[in-house]
């Protein structure tokens, strides 16, 4: 896939993006600057492309009318320039699209090929110096520093700085085309282990609209407690935290366990960033690590905890941080 340093505009947005971020990308056929010749016609004798792509395989649901597919079968057009979401350093490198498997939801292709994941949320001025909530944003990064995703918080500005650490959220996951791949919903719930009938929730939808995962809160008077669950509603794993949440220059590691909790196959892992960055701000990094053939859409799963965890004990409102060690 071709890498480009400058951000592509395009003359409409894409209904799924928030205000003031750049729009998605046209098909490849219509790509090009309007000052340039349109492409030549094939010439005689070409015979086309060899065979057809077989398209989406059986028992996988088709995506809805609204979600904006890269290709006629809803898999990422290759050979389009990267997109650098406005927020997002220009310079760091995208991971090259592999093959789309069967069965592979759109655009999580990527995931199919790691075992881990980077989280960075990125650092926003304005609420460093004023305090105002801001629409929080992350990348997304394999273990080689390749960006994979870039996430970009949809809640507005009421919601963010009235409900704080604990607001429902909407947040998009886009690849480096601009397109949103994934969707994460959080309804608005209880952060208090006093109500077990209102516990946190949040759902994952890949592509938009079609949901492959939920992950739960499980009641503890002590631990905090996840289960990840697929598309129907079935456990698949369990995430559990440490008793006292508490950065202190060093990592907390919320592990990846089986049903029965006794074995441990993953963890996901709030990195100590340094006393200034903790202090001060609340952008946080994340490691996410989990075994290589594990499904793909459950590795979807497990960033939408790992965002979960974030905004339940590191996210911070105005100077206040928001209390996460005490259950």
């Amino acid at each position: 896939m071709e890498k480009h340093g400058k951000q592509t505009e395009a003359p409409h947005p894409g209904p799924y993006m928030p205000a003031g971020y750049a729009p998605q990308y046209p098909p490849a056929a219509s790509q090009g600057p309007p000052e340039h010749a349109p492409y030549p016609v094939p010439q005689a004798g070409y015979q086309g492309p060899q065979a057809p792509y077989p398209g989406l395989q059986p028992g996988y649901p088709v995506p809805p009318g609204s979600y904006a597919g890269g290709g006629p079968s809803g898999f990422p057009v290759q050979n389009q320039p990267a997109y650098n979401h406005p927020g997002a350093p220009g310079g760091t490198p995208w991971m090259p699209a592999p093959p789309p498997p069967l069965n592979c939801p759109p655009g999580l292709e990527y995931l199919t090929q790691i075992d881990q994941i980077l989280v960075h949320q990125q650092i926003e001025l304005l609420e460093v110096l004023t305090g105002f909530e801001t629409n929080n944003k992350y990348e997304i990064k394999n273990s080689l520093g390749q960006r994979v995703y870039f996430a970009v918080e949809d809640t507005d500005c009421c919601t963010r700085n009235c409900c704080g650490a604990s607001r429902p959220f909407t947040l998009r996951i886009l690849d480096n085309l601009g397109r949103e791949v994934m969707t994460l919903e959080r309804p608005l719930r209880c952060s208090s282990c006093c109500f077990p009938c209102c516990l946190q929730e949040i759902e994952i939808q890949a592509p938009p609209g079609v949901p492959v995962g939920y992950v739960t809160q499980t009641w503890h008077p002590c631990l905090p407690k996840f289960t990840l669950q697929n598309e129907k509603r079935e456990d698949v794993l369990k995430v559990v935290g440490p008793c006292v949440v508490c950065s202190c220059c060093s990592d907390i590691d919320f592990e990846l366990k089986s049903l029965d909790e006794e074995s441990v196959v993953g963890k996901i892992s709030k990195q100590w960033s340094g006393f200034v960055r903790e202090a001060f701000t609340d952008a946080d990094n994340f490691g996410i690590q989990f075994p290589l053939d594990l499904d793909v859409k459950m590795k979807a799963v497990m960033l939408g905890a790992c965002f979960l965890i974030d905004f339940m004990f590191f996210e911070r409102t105005g100077n206040e941080e928001q209390r996460s060690g005490v259950w």
